[in-house]
């Protein structure tokens, strides 16, 4: 597996990352300890958490999958696993979350809480990567930045990154990482996949230019690149499956902006590239999001060992620049699926 520096980071990675969000709730712990050992042999030395995790975020099992990501690294020598993890954004804007009761901030006060508590559930004694979870743009960067590079200081944290950002936002940090001279975000970790390709619009040039890694998440597009929901199917157990049998009005939105005519249509037609390749579908999105330049690891996500195995072929896979061409003459036909 192919390995990638973070930024200006001394953090080098395998380029595909272990995203850990359902272990806890829709993957049992033992389930993810057979994905995360199997992931580790593949070569995956790489993986991404949160405090908030699992999901769907309900105060009954937030901080689990720190939990379970923290007794499992007492399996394998500390040094030999990179562990990301993100602390929340604010919870008085689009989202509360079940967090130090819904009154979080990206504040001294609440990043060393959520570092604290993040530690003590993994049971080591730094991260490597601390993310802010999503962003807090009426707050001052340079207050949040101030209390990260504390943190590096003290050895809790090696780096600093942020996730869910805006191009404003990505480079407002910059500016105050300059002039207060503290450490800055060294990746962006937002959603980027076959069927959202807007990181490309302008992050990414900022990406190139300023040496900043993209770390993107769901490049399965929600499970929706696997292909499991053509044909009007919601298999059972499917996250959004149970977003709509069980999820809240969030929920629902988030179904509809996921799966819709433009999501499916090109879902059908990267099917028959997948197909003629002989790959998994799901191999073929997480190699195509691997092959950009601003792109240091792909986090995938999955709840058993099945599906894990269904993406590790890209791991060794280099699309040709004519299946790469096809590749975008699809996502041009059916631009923006997500909106």
């Amino acid at each position: 597996m192919e390995r990638r520096r973070i930024g200006r980071s001394s953090l080098v990675v395998s380029d595909i990352c272990l995203g850990t969000m359902t272990f806890g709730s829709s993957c049992n712990e033992a389930e993810a300890f057979r994905i995360m050992d199997r992931a580790f042999e593949a070569g995956i030395d790489f993986l991404d958490a949160a405090e908030i995790y699992p999901t769907p975020p309900e105060k009954k099992w937030v901080n689990r999958t720190e939990a379970i990501v923290g007794r499992w690294m007492q399996t394998k020598p500390r040094d030999a696993v990179i562990i990301a993890t993100k602390f929340c954004g604010p919870g008085h804007g689009w989202f509360v979350p079940p967090v130090r009761e819904g009154h979080t901030g990206i504040d001294r006060h609440h990043i060393r809480r959520a570092v604290e508590g993040s530690l003590k559930r993994l049971q080591t004694d730094y991260i490597d990567l601390y993310q802010t979870h999503w962003p807090d743009h009426d707050f001052p960067y340079e207050h949040t930045l101030e209390v990260l590079d504390e943190l590096v200081v003290e050895g809790k944290i090696r780096y600093a990154g942020c996730s869910n950002e805006t191009p404003w936002g990505l480079m407002k940090s910059l500016a105050a990482s300059e002039n207060s001279r503290t450490v800055r975000y060294e990746s962006i970790q937002n959603n980027f996949s076959l069927i959202n390709r807007r990181f490309e619009d302008s992050l990414a040039e900022i990406c190139r230019q300023e040496k900043i890694s993209c770390l993107p998440y769901s490049p399965i597009g929600g499970g929706v690149l696997s292909g499991k929901y053509l044909d009007g199917k919601f298999p059972e157990g499917a996250r959004f499956s149970n977003y709509i049998k069980n999820g809240g009005e969030r929920q629902k939105v988030m179904t509809e902006r996921f799966i819709n005519e433009k999501s499916l249509a090109t879902t059908a037609a990267l099917q028959e590239i997948a197909q003629e390749l002989e790959i998994p579908l799901a191999a073929l999105a997480t190699a195509w999001s691997k092959q950009h330049d601003f792109v240091a690891s792909t986090i995938i996500g999955v709840n058993t060992v099945e599906q894990l195995e269904e993406i590790l072929p890209a791991s060794e896979l280099v699309l040709a620049d004519d299946v790469m061409s096809r590749i975008d003459e699809i996502t041009n036909r059916y631009p923006y699926p997500l909106g």
